[in-house]
């Protein structure tokens, strides 16, 4: 899954400075392995929705990526896209190995997200080279920043393989890069991808939510009934950095938010 540069993404820090406390250092579950953690079923179901929906979302990267190097206007920009479509697809191998490590079956695990992705792809399907970069860098920045978010109450073994496959591939400067050429070549193009980055973070909002209401485990881990899960105070505080960190990304880009 591609996600931003460091500097804009707000999520980040939960992820690497606090516990499940709040404080500087691992407690509760966060400070356990999977083993201990998931004697608990519930945690154990959230986990493997977690790593369904993550999984999911890297398969749909891989060929969401390999259909956007078709649209690229330069063999080098092919080439460029072909590589990340390729890092996406390992992320998901790692993934579905994970699941079927600890038993599950990664396809069923998978199928409950298939129908949000999938609609989220196709209310969002760029027209063009550049709607798919802005797609790309934002749509999938806001789904990193909020397993990141998520990952900071996980078991450490889990955490650490969420956190891995959130690496950017390398999606973020390169979006970056050609998107800005483009609107100084063209500064009419800032206003058109604007609205479609608007559009694609309330999309994007919108699955999420509904992702989370329809999957129990998820739902109750996140206002703090299965592992060390936020508060519903501090639900609000995660969508306020997540909202936070899209200005800055689109700040990056060169765009209005």
């Amino acid at each position: 899954m591609t996600s931003s540069d460091k500097p804009g993404n707000a999520a980040d820090a939960p992820a690497e400075t606090t516990g499940a406390t709040g404080a500087t250092g691992a407690t509760g579950v966060a400070a356990q392995d999977w083993a201990t953690a998931a004697a608990d079923p519930q945690y154990r179901a959230a986990v493997v929705d977690l790593l369904g929906a993550l999984a999911y979302g890297e398969l749909a990267a891989f060929e969401r990526l390999a259909e956007d190097a078709k649209l690229a206007p330069t063999l080098a920009d092919k080439a460029e896209l072909a590589k990340m479509a390729s890092a996406e697809f390992h992320h998901f191998e790692r993934l579905r190995d994970r699941l079927a490590e600890i038993g599950e079956e990664p396809t069923e695990a998978m199928e409950p997200f298939v129908a949000a992705y999938d609609g989220f792809h196709k209310q969002t399907d760029p027209s063009d080279w550049l709607e798919g970069l802005v797609k790309a860098y934002v749509g999938d920045s806001i789904a990193s920043d909020f397993y990141r978010e998520v990952a900071a109450r996980l078991d450490s073994d889990t955490r650490e393989l969420v956190l891995a496959v959130l690496d950017d591939t390398g999606h973020a400067g390169f979006a970056v890069e050609k998107v800005r050429a483009a609107i100084d070549a063209d500064p009419r193009v800032g206003g058109r991808l604007a609205l479609w980055a608007r559009r694609l973070m309330g999309e994007a909002l919108s699955q999420s939510q509904r992702v989370v209401a329809d999957r129990d485990a998820l739902s109750t881990m996140l206002v703090g009934g299965v592992a060390d899960g936020f508060d519903l105070a501090e639900v609000g505080r995660m969508f306020s950095r997540i909202t936070e960190a899209h200005t800055k990304r689109m700040a990056a880009l060169g765009l209005a938010a």
